[in-house]
């Protein structure tokens, strides 16, 4: 009775706890369906749910693994009491264990990522001044530059009176000229980033001087514009985001290499791609 007794508690303890379903396994390492409900609840926290849940869930669980193994290799996993620290700033709320658990190993894994980005792969990628300016160009159309215009507004202006606009030698000029022809000008000067949508993407690449093609019954006209103190630090800030974009890219090539590489194996139907 007593071997029987012995047998039966080992026995036990050789499934997972509270009885959850082995799913899939990742160089030897189990994933039950408790793992993929925690990341689901994590991922739900974070503002990251999708239309198939519980498959995301999977493949980030497979890929914090892979990540982790990885930057292993280059001492980049950083000690529980960092990533302790750092979960508390994510402000994430009452998590079970499991899902606290489950957050300290996704944030891990990032964290390492992160590093092994950085010491790998940024230092060597670089972007010209084209790339630098077609960047410039987009952010001043999407959400305007730090650069100071001082622009001349018409409204309710007929089509034909639009017509006898011409080149102003200066503001003023275009002020009169405007008024010689029975319009009432407006005169203003805000930050780019300021303007509406519909006014940046009109005048963002109008030379200054030159009357806009009219929109909605209205013209525009760029008098002068001025570069602020914080246009000076557009071109390192575009570049650093330009590098850091490449680096992820090559970084997300690099981690499909590395999970082909890894011994996947999905238990359920339900998560096989």
């Amino acid at each position: 009775m007593k071997k029987f007794g012995i047998s039966v508690i080992s026995c036990l303890f050789a499934f997972p706890a509270f009885g959850a379903t082995v799913v899939a396994s990742i160089n030897g390492k189990p994933i039950t369906d408790t793992d993929i409900t925690a990341r689901t609840t994590l991922m739900n926290k974070q503002g990251k749910s999708s239309t198939d849940n519980r498959r995301q869930a999977l493949q980030n669980i497979i890929d914090d693994n892979v990540k982790l193994a990885y930057a292993s290799n280059f001492g980049a996993v950083p000690d529980d009491d960092e990533v302790e620290k750092e979960l508390k700033k994510m402000n994430l709320g009452e998590l079970s264990a499991s899902e606290k658990s489950m957050a300290l190993s996704a944030l891990k894994s990032d964290i390492a990522w992160q590093i092994v980005v950085a010491r790998t792969i940024l230092p060597t990628v670089d972007v010209s001044k084209e790339e630098i300016n077609a960047e410039k160009n987009s952010l001043a159309k999407e959400h305007g530059l730090p650069i100071e215009m001082t622009l001349v507004r018409l409204v309710d202006i007929p089509a034909d009176v639009a017509t006898k606009l011409t080149k102003p030698k200066s503001c003023d000029d275009a002020i009169k000229m405007a008024e010689e022809l029975g319009g009432a000008p407006q005169k203003f000067t805000a930050l780019q980033y300021e303007l509406s949508e519909d006014i940046r993407e009109r005048v963002v690449n109008l030379p200054n001087l030159t009357w806009s093609p009219v929109v909605d019954r209205s013209v525009l006209l760029v008098c002068s514009t001025k570069k602020t103190s914080e246009y000076g630090k557009l071109d390192e800030v575009i570049k650093q985001n330009a590098l850091y974009k490449q680096a992820m890219f090559i970084a997300d090539q690099q981690l499909k290499q590395l999970r082909r590489k890894a011994v996947i194996v999905i238990n359920d139907d339900r998560y096989k791609l």
